[in-house]
């Protein structure tokens, strides 16, 4: 079922959550625990991050060698795993950097075997390295490049022309927004005005990046609204974990951390103590967002359940929601 779906057949407010494969050459066996621990809590999609190669300096007898990898390659394997084992749709990433375009349709294709209805279209970070185009192939540079050969597909245009045997697509897109503007953004209004672009190009819904104040989504709906963006936007959240994460964070995502939230965890004596002070933080945003009429939360959980079964707990306190096992 495609998310738009989920979200408009939905009599209560659902969460999903969004996983990374394990590095190359890693066990899976961390990462189907973790998907065992949230399927209890009814996700309707889980969605899975998508990697492109990077630069590894690596040093060998000769010197040091410098390879091209990709460090978390499985995303497909993955998808097909949650959407036939566990029953529970899989929304791939989908990226510009180091793909072409020609990549990306068999990957596109290989998904529709796989009957995945839903994709999220991003370009993806900028990892130090950048793969030569070949002659005769194409690249997409922007998001709302990627979203409009996904929409070209849908309606049955492949980069192939004269395909007889090629049938439509029909995939849900996502794309991300940014309630604290993407950093390549001057500024907020002209960042939504990409995002606009990109619901234009056929993007069905919105995830939004990670934030740590509330008001800071509804402003960025608000002003989404204003612009003329009236798909959905889902709410993304994060749970801190760890000190490290007042300077990673923003350092890697570009967004501000609350003053009281960074001064509880710099308080902290230990990791437990910073996990509790993070549940409790995300319970709240987590309840004022469902009091205020959000149908869904999307969880940024990597391959760490554990807080999400402490923030269930909480919840549960506050009052018996949907997705709540038991």
């Amino acid at each position: 079922m495609k998310v738009t779906e989920h979200l408009e057949k939905a009599k209560e407010p659902f969460i999903s959550f969004e996983i990374i494969p394990p590095k190359r050459g890693g066990d899976i066996k961390s990462l189907l625990a973790v998907i065992e621990e949230i399927s209890k809590f009814r996700p309707p999609f889980i969605d899975i991050t998508s990697h492109s190669a990077e630069i590894e300096y690596v040093e060998t007898k000769s010197g040091i060698e410098k390879r091209v990898k990709r460090k978390r390659p499985g995303t497909l394997g993955i998808c097909a795993l949650i959407q036939n084992k566990y029953n529970i749709d899989a929304v791939p990433h989908i990226l510009c950097k180091n793909f072409t375009r020609e990549e990306t349709e068999d990957f596109l294709i290989e998904l529709s075997y796989l009957g995945i209805d839903n994709v999220l279209a991003i370009r993806g970070d900028d990892n130090g390295f950048s793969k030569p185009v070949p002659a005769g192939r194409s690249a997409n540079n922007y998001a709302v490049d990627l979203v409009s050969q996904i929409s070209a597909m849908n309606s049955g245009k492949f980069l192939e022309e004269n395909l007889l045997d090629a049938k439509p697509t029909s995939f849900c897109i996502g794309v991300s927004g940014y309630p604290e503007k993407h950093f390549e953004s001057p500024n907020l209004k002209t960042d939504i005005v990409y995002t606009r672009q990109k619901i234009d190009a056929g993007a069905d819904y919105i995830v939004t990046q990670m934030f740590f104040d509330n008001t800071v989504y509804f402003k960025y709906k608000e002003a989404c609204v204003a612009e003329g963006v009236n798909a959905p936007i889902i709410p993304g959240i994060k749970i801190i974990t760890a000190k490290s994460h007042l300077t990673n964070i923003p350092r890697n995502f570009f967004i501000n951390l609350p003053a009281d939230l960074t001064g509880e965890v710099m308080e902290a004596k230990n990791n437990d103590q910073v996990m509790e002070i993070g549940v409790t933080w995300a319970a709240k945003q987590v309840i004022d967002l469902l009091d205020k009429g959000v149908p869904s939360i999307h969880f940024y959980i990597m391959q760490n359940a554990r807080p999400i079964n402490l923030l269930m707990q909480k919840l549960k306190l506050h009052k018996q929601y949907y997705f709540i096992a038991g």
